[in-house]
């Protein structure tokens, strides 16, 4: 059986054949970067490659931001490269540790340094994410793979 090519983004996974939809949206649902994977690639390697698509145009003109003012995400993106990407570029973030991340840090003592900074409330917020690509799974285009 031929493999299937890269740009049609689809691969195995637990539930068989599989795409992976990847967004960055904001506050008011709107998308600013998309991205199509194969089923078994992880999350965070796609990560920055996403937050450098996010171009948002200035109501009055010039140079479209780059940089959102806040970042949200699922513990699939916990990761010391993200949060040093996201440190780097000065964006404030509200990404959950991971479990295993924890025990590791804290297996370290003294030397594993302070858990990242995690705000509760604000990360109740990431459910806009989750209803968009809900709201983009319902199309019959997106569902069947024909988009």
């Amino acid at each position: 059986m031929a493999s299937e090519p890269d740009d049609h983004a689809i691969g195995r996974s637990r539930g068989g054949l599989t795409t992976k939809i990847h967004l960055a949206v904001d506050s008011s649902f709107q998308v600013l970067a998309t991205a199509v994977t194969a089923g078994q690639q992880g999350d965070a390697p796609l990560f920055t490659e996403l937050m450098n698509r996010i171009r948002v145009p200035r109501p009055g003109g010039g140079r479209p931001r780059t940089r959102p003012a806040h970042v949200l995400a699922d513990r699939a993106y916990s990761s010391r490269e993200i949060r040093e990407y996201l440190r780097r570029r000065n964006i404030p973030n509200t990404i959950p540790e991971k479990r295993d991340q924890a025990g590791h840090r804290l297996r370290r003592g003294s030397s594993g340094g302070r858990p990242p900074a995690f705000d509760r409330e604000k990360y109740k917020a990431r459910h806009k994410v989750e209803n968009r690509i809900g709201l983009l799974k319902q199309a019959r285009g997106v569902a069947t793979r024909y988009d």
